[in-house]
């Protein structure tokens, strides 16, 4: 018994799509390895961009570096012109003595040769003082202001000048300097000082004068080295009359707990 052909897909046809697998899934009118080679071309697209962009940020930055130069032993006219060029400027930050560069010289830089900078950068150098030509003068014993005369009228340079409470020292007086005196070899035109406290002016605490009468006030006033006022009054109360000496402290000036000296004037106001 013949077998009848039934219609439908044939056995060539079916192995043709077994091969090509599953149908692309579509998505917006685009299949799903389309929009996948479309975002890998965006993100490959955005990397070169970034890359641009980073080296030309690279080269604007180093594009503006220069190279510091050799300045050591040059003038500062010739430094200074030498700077412009590479848009740089110069600084002189400090003065040194030096038996190898003449005066005026460049004895030392920073930022140090041959190192990068952006233009605009300030350079800032010693200069040379030439040898040593003057000797250190010894102010041990000298007061404060007696040393710095000293030092300042050789053409040194007064430096550090620290104070120290000492009492077993007299009072503004220089215990130690450096460099020592007669010193030689130096590299500073500073002399730096060590100098005791000055002494300090006798001071008071004020009384309360109110309610006190006017004698007696004026008595603990003048015993302390101090002067007593009336209030209103042009002068001194120093007048004997037993009337400039009548009645009470009602107010004070300075006003009582506040700190004197001898020679302050205190201005009182008398009730009667």
């Amino acid at each position: 018994m013949s077998t009848s052909s039934q219609p439908g897909i044939s056995s060539a046809t079916r192995a043709q799509g077994d091969e090509q697998g599953p149908p692309s899934v579509k998505l917006l009118g685009y299949s799903t390895r389309r929009l996948f080679r479309l975002a890998l071309l965006g993100l490959i697209l955005v990397l070169v961009a970034f890359l641009s962009a980073l080296t030309a940020m690279r080269f604007a930055i180093h594009g503006r570096e220069v190279e510091v130069p050799q300045l050591t032993g040059k003038s500062t006219s010739d430094a200074e012109a030498m700077l412009g060029n590479l848009g740089l400027t110069l600084e002189v930050e400090n003065r040194f003595y030096s038996a190898g560069v003449r005066e005026g010289g460049i004895v030392s830089q920073i930022p140090q040769p041959g190192v990068k900078v952006r233009r605009g950068w300030r350079v800032r150098v010693a200069l040379s003082l030439g040898p040593q030509r003057v000797s250190i003068p010894n102010v041990l014993g000298e007061s404060g202001r007696a040393a710095e005369i000293n030092v300042q009228r050789r053409g040194l340079e007064l430096g550090t000048v620290a104070i120290a409470h000492l009492p077993q020292f007299p009072a503004d007086q220089v215990i130690a300097q450096s460099p020592p005196a007669s010193s030689s070899g130096i590299t500073s035109p500073r002399v730096n000082l060590l100098v005791t406290a000055p002494p300090e002016a006798q001071a008071y605490i004020m009384p309360d004068f109110t309610g006190r009468s006017v004698l007696d006030a004026r008595r603990t006033i003048e015993a302390a080295g101090m002067r007593a006022m009336r209030s209103g009054d042009i002068s001194a109360v120093d007048s004997n009359s037993p009337s400039a000496w009548s009645g009470y402290v009602l107010h004070q000036n300075p006003a009582a707990g506040e700190r004197v000296t001898p020679g302050t004037t205190v201005v009182l106001e008398v009730a009667h």
